[in-house]
């Protein structure tokens, strides 16, 4: 299904209930899943938490497909492989098996893993059999995927040996490491992090999860939204201090002209947003850390005409789209021409061309790149998204949730007796 866009007829107020961390999910359901136990209280409901859950309960011999879920397919690749007794074929969509997973079954194997390549080698479909696996010491090109990494220090406790890991040239969103270093600690795991060196010593999980929080990453459409709008948003149980790394939005939020208040005595507990007209002038970002920000920031940034250059953007290419690509081609559709001269940076210095028609924003199967476009109706009435559905895999209820705040959704294509002013009525 495709949405037409209408922005809010009276000023933007509105209180949202984000979705639960993606992210802190998937870590606690894996080490609960190590411990036999189920921690009490909810985890994110999304396609992506769905799969690992039915993927975790899946019987032995059987067929995983993953979807598009690449947190999914990573994690259980390192949990099947070292989990005693599992038999399993593990397998996703056809862009999924376009995304690497190498280094994480190369770093498996050489600790005893039994992973055969089904396809081409180094992508998925995969076979796994699982047994205990020795640790060791390991060199890992940590530019590739933060999630190899996790994978790979979640199942350390389980191993033989101490598990030491050297994280190689620069580290991909270097805060997902810390946040499963920092939940494994809280579960009773030794683990340490001095450098480029991880270390992971045997040992068993113990105790229950805590809470888990709301998804700061989420709140960056909101974010986005609040500075187009020059509205309000209050986001009950966004936490200051957070494991989340994404939480940097606060601080990108103050460049693109939102103030985060975390003592407003309406909301003692999460954050109220507030546009504020100190925008600045040109942004200069380091992404490597916060790559999942990027959309948000970068067609916001756009929107108001602020101009950018992103560093760190590499991973970008390996997620559900190749993002940069995706970027650069939709914003287009918005006059905006993007600079992409490497791999790793992008940029926009303020070029523009005409533009003649309705944006209609192709998502390519992506959930960032629909709810990153959403808030441009603001500035364009009637823009159009392509394939909703999409923000399933980490929100489902983002559009709910737009239409609560006073944006009008509509099917598209319009009926034919739709006018251009019974659009917007």
């Amino acid at each position: 299904m495709d949405y037409v866009i209408f922005p809010p007829e009276e000023m933007l107020e509105a209180t949202v209930h984000l979705p639960l961390s993606k992210s802190l999910s998937a870590r606690r359901m894996l080490i609960d899943a190590i411990c036999g136990t189920t921690s009490p209280g909810a985890v994110a409901d999304c396609d992506d938490i769905k799969v690992l859950g039915d993927a975790l309960a899946a019987a032995d011999g059987s067929t995983v497909n993953v979807g598009a879920s690449g947190t999914a397919l990573r994690f259980l690749t390192a949990y099947f492989a070292a989990t005693p007794g599992r038999d399993v074929t593990l397998d996703g969509c056809e862009r999924l098996r376009q995304r690497p997973l190498s280094i994480l079954v190369d770093a498996l194997r050489g600790m005893g893993a039994d992973i055969q390549y089904l396809g081409e080698e180094g992508f998925a479909p995969i076979a796994i059999k699982g047994s205990r696996l020795n640790g060791g010491d390991l060199e890992i090109d940590a530019s590739v995927s933060s999630q190899f990494i996790s994978a790979l220090l979640l199942m350390g406790p389980t191993m033989q040996h101490p598990l030491q890991i050297t994280l190689l040239n620069n580290i991909a969103s270097a805060p997902y490491i810390k946040m499963t270093a920092a939940m494994m600690e809280q579960r009773g795991a030794d683990v340490e992090i001095s450098g480029q060196k991880v270390i992971v010593r045997p040992g068993q999980y113990s105790g229950i999860g805590e809470e888990i929080e709301p998804d700061w990453s989420a709140a960056s459409y909101w974010y986005a939204i609040t500075a187009i709008s020059a509205g309000w948003v209050t986001l009950p149980g966004l936490q200051e201090k957070s494991l989340q790394g994404d939480s940097a939005m606060r601080v990108f939020g103050e460049q693109i002209g939102v103030n985060t208040d975390f003592d407003d005595e309406d909301t003692p507990d999460g954050a109220a947003l507030s546009a504020s007209p100190e925008q600045y002038g040109r942004l200069s970002l380091d992404m490597s850390a916060t790559p999942d920000l990027v959309p948000a920031i970068a067609v916001t940034a756009c929107t108001l005409g602020i101009p950018f250059h992103f560093t760190g953007v590499k991973t970008l290419h390996d997620k559900e789209c190749d993002r940069v690509e995706a970027l650069r081609h939709e914003l287009l559709k918005l006059g905006c021409i993007l600079e992409c001269d490497d791999s790793d940076s992008m940029s926009w210095n303020g070029r523009r061309m005409p533009v003649n028609e309705r944006p209609i924003i192709d998502t390519y199967g992506d959930h960032r790149i629909a709810m990153a476009f959403a808030p441009v109706s603001v500035f364009v009435p009637g823009i159009v998204v392509r394939d909703i559905e999409v923000v399933d895999k980490s929100y489902p209820g983002f559009w709910r949730d737009l239409t609560a705040a006073g944006f009008v959704l509509r099917e598209w294509p319009l009926p034919e007796t739709d006018t251009e002013e019974g659009e917007e009525a």
